[in-house]
């Protein structure tokens, strides 16, 4: 594994000045802007795309069945400007560490909008997915070492992600400048509370031209062994359970870590929180992210 406490290379980071740079002190390796400034995880790149009425509504179905408005599609979906070039310059200004940005998959976009423009949902999920191929390549261009799309979608909708969600990715990623890496999920914790005991989209992505799949283990106690499925691809392996606001000690963060590594080769695996500390108080939140490095630290040890 990689070490969780530096990035090797790399100096303590450059400083805005009167910023607190939480993620550096709590010993990450890998910054991301997190969702300060873009509402959600898919709605400001959503809904920055011509094509879309956001005045008049639309109505989809969320993954646990309940109508939400959503943006309506009226004509061609097509990205006009970037969206997220400006988030990255700034983690990038502020940090000599890897840095890793996140862009809405073209699957989900695909399910979280009501299509009154193309003939199917497939066909609206390839032009999101050439809109989301432009911004990866912007955010490269703009500082990024690693673009990930998040796909929760995939796992939600697993038939119609096997008519069409790894072409719509793999469209997606197409001539991607640097690292790539392909999340899927459950679900916020704070929303879903609820989890299966393994994904019902995930051996799929071996198919996937992403260097890295994201997964959560922590909460749903996922069976790993579907991980084999994966082997070659680097995993970015969820250890943190965001539905408990009491911060895990490193011992349980590392008995998370070891249930991988049957399936995983070391070098090969990455640990992060499940799904976003977006709805947990601040101080959950950086003891959760110091109990992961300390975690990560005893296996490399045990490993070494």
């Amino acid at each position: 594994m990689a070490d969780p406490r530096r990035a090797p290379g790399r100096g303590p980071g450059r400083r805005h000045p009167g910023r607190d740079p939480r993620q550096e002190r709590a010993g990450l390796d890998i910054l991301t802007d997190g969702e300060i400034r873009r509402e959600s995880y898919s709605n400001r790149f959503a809904t920055a795309l011509d094509g879309i009425d956001i005045d008049n509504p639309g109505e989809a179905l969320d993954r646990s069945g309940h109508p939400n408005p959503v943006p309506r599609i009226v004509g061609d979906i097509n990205r006009r400007h970037a969206v997220g070039v400006d988030d990255v310059r700034f983690l990038r200004a502020n940090t000599d560490r890897t840095v890793k940005m996140t862009v809405p998959g073209p699957f989900t976009m695909s399910q979280q909008a009501q299509n009154d423009h193309y003939p199917s949902r497939a066909e609206a999920a390839m032009d999101y997915a050439v809109a989301v191929r432009m911004e990866i390549a912007d955010l490269f261009a703009a500082g990024a070492d690693i673009v990930q799309l998040d796909e929760p979608y995939l796992q939600a909708r697993p038939e119609q992600a096997e008519e069409y969600g790894l072409d719509a990715l793999n469209t997606a990623l197409e001539g991607a400048a640097g690292t790539t890496a392909v999340h899927l999920c459950f679900g916020y914790a704070a929303i879903i509370h609820e989890r299966p005991a393994g994904y019902s989209f995930l051996p799929q992505l071996a198919d996937c031209s992403c260097d890295q799949v994201s997964i959560e283990t922590a909460q749903s106690n996922l069976d790993t062994s579907v991980l084999e499925a994966l082997r070659g691809k680097d995993v970015i392996l969820g250890v943190l359970d965001l539905s408990d606001h009491a911060v895990e000690s490193p011992e349980t963060v590392a008995a998370r870590i070891r249930r991988a590594l049957p399936h995983v080769d070391p070098e090969h695996l990455v640990v992060a929180p499940d799904c976003g500390l977006k709805y947990l108080p601040r101080d959950s939140a950086f003891g959760k992210l110091q109990a992961m490095v300390a975690g990560a630290a005893i296996v490399r040890d045990e490993l070494t």
